[in-house]
Protein backbone atom coordinates (compact mmCIF):
# COMPACT_ATOMS: atom_id res chain seq x y z
CA UNK A 1 0.00 0.00 0.00
CA UNK A 2 1.35 3.38 -1.08
CA UNK A 3 0.87 6.28 1.32
CA UNK A 4 0.44 9.46 -0.74
CA UNK A 5 2.10 12.12 1.42
CA UNK A 6 0.72 15.57 0.72
CA UNK A 7 3.44 17.23 2.79
CA UNK A 8 6.11 15.96 0.38
CA UNK A 9 4.21 16.84 -2.80
CA UNK A 10 3.30 20.27 -1.39
CA UNK A 11 6.99 20.96 -0.78
CA UNK A 12 7.70 20.12 -4.41
CA UNK A 13 5.01 22.59 -5.52
CA UNK A 14 6.45 25.26 -3.19
CA UNK A 15 9.93 24.68 -4.64
CA UNK A 16 8.45 25.38 -8.08
CA UNK A 17 6.79 28.49 -6.62
CA UNK A 18 10.13 29.79 -5.29
CA UNK A 19 11.67 29.38 -8.74
CA UNK A 20 8.74 31.20 -10.37
CA UNK A 21 8.87 34.02 -7.80
CA UNK A 22 12.59 34.50 -8.51
CA UNK A 23 11.88 34.69 -12.26
CA UNK A 24 9.15 37.29 -11.67
CA UNK A 25 11.44 39.28 -9.34
CA UNK A 26 14.02 39.47 -12.13
CA UNK A 27 11.32 41.22 -14.19
CA UNK A 28 10.44 43.57 -11.33
CA UNK A 29 7.20 41.81 -10.35
CA UNK A 30 6.16 40.48 -6.94
CA UNK A 31 2.99 38.37 -6.55
CA UNK A 32 0.57 39.78 -3.99
CA UNK A 33 -2.21 37.98 -2.13
CA UNK A 34 -4.93 39.64 -0.06
CA UNK A 35 -6.87 37.47 2.38
CA UNK A 36 -10.06 38.82 3.95
CA UNK A 37 -11.51 37.29 7.11
CA UNK A 38 -14.87 38.42 8.48
CA UNK A 39 -15.68 37.32 12.03
CA UNK A 40 -13.95 35.14 14.59
CA UNK A 41 -14.36 31.55 13.40
CA UNK A 42 -11.35 29.76 14.99
CA UNK A 43 -10.77 27.34 12.10
CA UNK A 44 -10.92 30.17 9.55
CA UNK A 45 -8.59 32.31 11.63
CA UNK A 46 -6.04 29.48 11.86
CA UNK A 47 -6.30 28.88 8.11
CA UNK A 48 -5.79 32.57 7.33
CA UNK A 49 -2.73 32.65 9.62
CA UNK A 50 -1.20 29.67 7.80
CA UNK A 51 -1.79 31.30 4.40
CA UNK A 52 -0.20 34.55 5.57
CA UNK A 53 2.77 32.66 7.05
CA UNK A 54 3.33 30.69 3.82
CA UNK A 55 3.21 33.91 1.75
CA UNK A 56 5.88 35.48 3.92
CA UNK A 57 8.06 32.34 3.82
CA UNK A 58 7.96 32.42 0.01
CA UNK A 59 8.50 36.17 -0.22
CA UNK A 60 5.07 37.05 -1.60
CA UNK A 61 3.44 40.38 -0.82
CA UNK A 62 0.80 39.42 1.75
CA UNK A 63 -2.08 41.57 3.00
CA UNK A 64 -4.45 40.35 5.69
CA UNK A 65 -7.75 42.10 6.42
CA UNK A 66 -9.41 40.88 9.64
CA UNK A 67 -12.86 42.43 9.92
CA UNK A 68 -15.38 42.21 12.77
CA UNK A 69 -18.43 39.93 12.45
CA UNK A 70 -20.58 43.09 12.36
CA UNK A 71 -19.06 44.14 8.99
CA UNK A 72 -21.85 44.96 6.53
CA UNK A 73 -22.26 43.57 3.04
CA UNK A 74 -21.63 47.05 1.58
CA UNK A 75 -18.42 47.53 3.59
CA UNK A 76 -17.11 44.14 2.44
CA UNK A 77 -17.99 44.89 -1.19
CA UNK A 78 -16.17 48.23 -0.91
CA UNK A 79 -13.03 46.47 0.33
CA UNK A 80 -13.20 43.89 -2.48
CA UNK A 81 -13.49 46.68 -5.07
CA UNK A 82 -10.48 48.45 -3.57
CA UNK A 83 -8.45 45.24 -3.79
CA UNK A 84 -9.60 44.76 -7.39
CA UNK A 85 -8.06 48.15 -8.20
CA UNK A 86 -4.83 47.64 -6.22
CA UNK A 87 -1.98 46.87 -8.67
CA UNK A 88 0.11 45.27 -5.89
CA UNK A 89 -2.60 42.63 -5.31
CA UNK A 90 -2.87 39.78 -7.83
CA UNK A 91 -4.96 37.35 -5.79
CA UNK A 92 -7.99 38.00 -3.57
CA UNK A 93 -9.46 35.44 -1.20
CA UNK A 94 -12.44 36.05 1.07
CA UNK A 95 -12.35 33.29 3.67
CA UNK A 96 -15.41 31.03 3.73
CA UNK A 97 -17.79 30.81 5.46
CA UNK A 98 -18.58 34.46 6.26
CA UNK A 99 -21.19 35.44 8.90
CA UNK A 100 -24.76 34.54 7.93
CA UNK A 101 -25.80 38.10 7.07
CA UNK A 102 -23.21 38.23 4.27
CA UNK A 103 -24.31 37.11 0.79
CA UNK A 104 -21.27 35.01 -0.06
CA UNK A 105 -22.24 34.48 -3.71
CA UNK A 106 -22.46 38.25 -4.26
CA UNK A 107 -19.01 38.73 -2.72
CA UNK A 108 -17.51 36.04 -4.98
CA UNK A 109 -19.08 37.67 -8.05
CA UNK A 110 -17.62 41.04 -7.00
CA UNK A 111 -14.03 39.74 -7.10
CA UNK A 112 -12.19 40.44 -10.37
CA UNK A 113 -12.09 36.99 -12.08
CA UNK A 114 -8.43 37.66 -12.97
CA UNK A 115 -7.70 37.87 -9.20
CA UNK A 116 -10.04 35.07 -8.10
CA UNK A 117 -7.33 32.64 -6.96
CA UNK A 118 -9.95 30.51 -5.16
CA UNK A 119 -11.54 29.74 -8.55
CA UNK A 120 -15.14 30.30 -7.41
CA UNK A 121 -16.18 33.18 -9.71
CA UNK A 122 -18.72 32.08 -12.37
CA UNK A 123 -16.26 33.04 -15.12
CA UNK A 124 -13.59 30.74 -13.67
CA UNK A 125 -16.13 27.94 -13.19
CA UNK A 126 -17.03 28.33 -16.88
CA UNK A 127 -13.35 28.34 -17.90
CA UNK A 128 -12.86 25.07 -16.02
CA UNK A 129 -15.83 23.53 -17.84
CA UNK A 130 -14.46 24.83 -21.16
CA UNK A 131 -10.93 23.60 -20.30
CA UNK A 132 -9.59 27.14 -20.72
CA UNK A 133 -6.14 27.14 -19.03
CA UNK A 134 -6.27 30.88 -18.28
CA UNK A 135 -8.90 30.28 -15.58
CA UNK A 136 -8.35 29.46 -11.92
CA UNK A 137 -9.29 26.08 -10.46
CA UNK A 138 -10.28 25.75 -6.77
CA UNK A 139 -7.17 24.90 -4.78
CA UNK A 140 -8.28 21.68 -3.07
CA UNK A 141 -9.35 19.72 -6.18
CA UNK A 142 -6.32 21.08 -8.04
CA UNK A 143 -4.16 19.73 -5.20
CA UNK A 144 -5.91 16.35 -5.35
CA UNK A 145 -5.17 16.09 -9.07
CA UNK A 146 -1.52 16.94 -8.47
CA UNK A 147 -1.32 14.23 -5.78
CA UNK A 148 -2.61 11.64 -8.26
CA UNK A 149 -0.10 12.77 -10.88
CA UNK A 150 2.87 12.79 -8.50
CA UNK A 151 1.92 9.37 -7.10
CA UNK A 152 1.92 7.94 -10.63
CA UNK A 153 -1.78 7.04 -10.53
CA UNK A 154 -3.15 6.44 -14.01
CA UNK A 155 -6.35 8.45 -14.48
CA UNK A 156 -6.59 7.92 -18.23
CA UNK A 157 -9.54 5.58 -18.75
CA UNK A 158 -9.95 4.99 -15.01
CA UNK A 159 -13.34 5.04 -13.30
CA UNK A 160 -13.28 7.77 -10.63
CA UNK A 161 -16.07 8.23 -8.11
CA UNK A 162 -16.26 11.65 -6.45
CA UNK A 163 -18.26 11.48 -3.21
CA UNK A 164 -19.56 15.02 -2.66
CA UNK A 165 -21.01 17.66 -4.99
CA UNK A 166 -19.91 20.99 -3.52
CA UNK A 167 -18.67 23.85 -5.68
CA UNK A 168 -15.53 23.92 -3.52
CA UNK A 169 -14.44 20.32 -4.16
CA UNK A 170 -16.89 17.83 -5.70
CA UNK A 171 -18.01 19.53 -8.91
CA UNK A 172 -14.64 21.05 -9.91
CA UNK A 173 -12.92 17.74 -9.02
CA UNK A 174 -15.22 15.89 -11.41
CA UNK A 175 -14.50 18.39 -14.21
CA UNK A 176 -10.73 18.14 -13.65
CA UNK A 177 -10.82 14.35 -13.81
CA UNK A 178 -12.93 14.42 -16.99
CA UNK A 179 -10.78 17.02 -18.74
CA UNK A 180 -8.39 16.11 -21.50
CA UNK A 181 -4.72 15.92 -20.52
CA UNK A 182 -2.51 14.84 -17.64
CA UNK A 183 -4.45 13.84 -14.54
CA UNK A 184 -7.67 13.69 -16.56
CA UNK A 185 -9.41 11.53 -19.18
CA UNK A 186 -11.22 9.58 -16.45
CA UNK A 187 -14.78 8.29 -16.52
CA UNK A 188 -16.37 10.11 -13.59
CA UNK A 189 -19.35 9.34 -11.37
CA UNK A 190 -20.46 11.98 -8.86
CA UNK A 191 -22.18 10.56 -5.78
CA UNK A 192 -23.54 12.39 -2.75
CA UNK A 193 -25.66 12.14 0.39
CA UNK A 194 -28.79 11.27 -1.60
CA UNK A 195 -27.17 8.56 -3.72
CA UNK A 196 -28.89 5.16 -3.42
CA UNK A 197 -26.66 2.23 -2.44
CA UNK A 198 -23.53 4.35 -2.36
CA UNK A 199 -21.26 1.42 -1.50
CA UNK A 200 -22.31 -0.45 -4.66
CA UNK A 201 -21.19 2.57 -6.72
CA UNK A 202 -17.93 3.31 -4.90
CA UNK A 203 -16.91 -0.37 -5.08
CA UNK A 204 -16.78 0.04 -8.88
CA UNK A 205 -14.21 2.82 -8.60
CA UNK A 206 -10.54 2.66 -9.48
CA UNK A 207 -10.20 6.04 -7.74
CA UNK A 208 -12.37 7.41 -4.92
CA UNK A 209 -12.29 11.11 -3.98
CA UNK A 210 -13.99 11.41 -0.59
CA UNK A 211 -15.29 14.94 0.01
CA UNK A 212 -18.61 14.50 1.79
CA UNK A 213 -17.72 16.22 5.08
CA UNK A 214 -18.62 13.34 7.40
CA UNK A 215 -16.00 11.80 9.69
CA UNK A 216 -14.88 8.30 8.67
CA UNK A 217 -17.94 7.91 6.43
CA UNK A 218 -16.19 5.80 3.78
CA UNK A 219 -15.56 2.35 5.25
CA UNK A 220 -14.10 -0.93 3.99
CA UNK A 221 -17.43 -1.92 2.44
CA UNK A 222 -17.22 1.11 0.09
CA UNK A 223 -13.82 0.22 -1.37
CA UNK A 224 -12.74 -2.59 -3.67
CA UNK A 225 -9.31 -4.19 -3.36
CA UNK A 226 -6.62 -2.22 -5.17
CA UNK A 227 -8.49 1.10 -5.29
CA UNK A 228 -6.86 4.52 -4.85
CA UNK A 229 -8.45 6.74 -2.20
CA UNK A 230 -7.97 10.51 -1.87
CA UNK A 231 -9.44 11.74 1.43
CA UNK A 232 -10.37 15.42 1.28
CA UNK A 233 -12.14 15.49 4.64
CA UNK A 234 -10.76 17.00 7.82
CA UNK A 235 -13.01 16.58 10.84
CA UNK A 236 -12.55 17.00 14.57
CA UNK A 237 -13.79 14.08 16.64
CA UNK A 238 -13.79 13.90 20.41
CA UNK A 239 -10.86 11.99 21.87
CA UNK A 240 -10.47 12.24 25.63
CA UNK A 241 -7.03 10.60 25.48
CA UNK A 242 -5.63 13.27 23.13
CA UNK A 243 -4.00 16.35 24.68
CA UNK A 244 -6.43 18.72 22.94
CA UNK A 245 -9.46 16.53 23.67
CA UNK A 246 -9.97 15.79 19.99
CA UNK A 247 -8.23 14.25 17.00
CA UNK A 248 -8.41 14.97 13.30
CA UNK A 249 -9.87 12.35 10.99
CA UNK A 250 -10.83 12.35 7.34
CA UNK A 251 -14.00 11.29 5.56
CA UNK A 252 -12.42 7.82 5.26
CA UNK A 253 -12.06 5.26 8.06
CA UNK A 254 -8.33 5.03 7.39
CA UNK A 255 -7.40 2.00 9.52
CA UNK A 256 -9.97 -0.29 7.91
CA UNK A 257 -9.78 1.10 4.37
CA UNK A 258 -5.99 1.43 3.94
CA UNK A 259 -5.24 -2.33 3.86
CA UNK A 260 -7.52 -2.69 0.81
CA UNK A 261 -5.95 0.19 -1.11
CA UNK A 262 -3.22 0.43 -3.70
CA UNK A 263 -2.69 4.01 -2.53
CA UNK A 264 -4.33 6.35 -0.01
CA UNK A 265 -3.80 9.81 1.50
CA UNK A 266 -3.50 10.24 5.28
CA UNK A 267 -5.33 12.81 7.43
CA UNK A 268 -3.67 15.00 8.46
CA UNK A 269 -0.73 15.36 6.06
CA UNK A 270 -2.56 14.44 2.86
CA UNK A 271 -4.73 16.86 0.91
CA UNK A 272 -4.50 19.69 3.51
CA UNK A 273 -0.95 20.89 2.73
CA UNK A 274 -1.76 20.82 -0.98
CA UNK A 275 -4.55 23.38 -0.68
CA UNK A 276 -2.24 26.14 0.54
CA UNK A 277 0.51 25.14 -1.92
CA UNK A 278 -1.92 25.40 -4.86
CA UNK A 279 -3.15 28.77 -3.56
CA UNK A 280 0.42 30.05 -3.77
CA UNK A 281 0.74 28.61 -7.30
CA UNK A 282 -2.57 30.25 -8.34
CA UNK A 283 -1.38 33.62 -6.97
CA UNK A 284 1.83 33.38 -9.00
CA UNK A 285 -0.19 32.46 -12.09
CA UNK A 286 -2.42 35.52 -11.52
CA UNK A 287 0.67 37.74 -11.27
CA UNK A 288 1.95 36.37 -14.57
CA UNK A 289 -1.36 36.91 -16.34
CA UNK A 290 -2.18 40.40 -15.03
Amino acid sequence: MQLIKGTEVAEKVLTECRRDIAELAARGKKPGLAVVLVGDDPASRAYVRSKDKKCKELGLHSVKHELPASTTQDDLLTLVRQLNEDPAIHGILVQSPPPKHIDEAAIVRAIDPAKDVDGFHPINVAKLALEDPSGFVPCTPLGCQRLLIEAGIQTDGAHAVVVGRSMIVGKPMAMLLMAKGKGGNATVTVAHSRTRDLAAITRQADIIIAAIGRPEFITAEHVRDGAVVIDVGINRVEDLIADKGYRLVGDVAFNEVAPKCRAITPVPGGVGPMTIAMLMANTIKACRQL
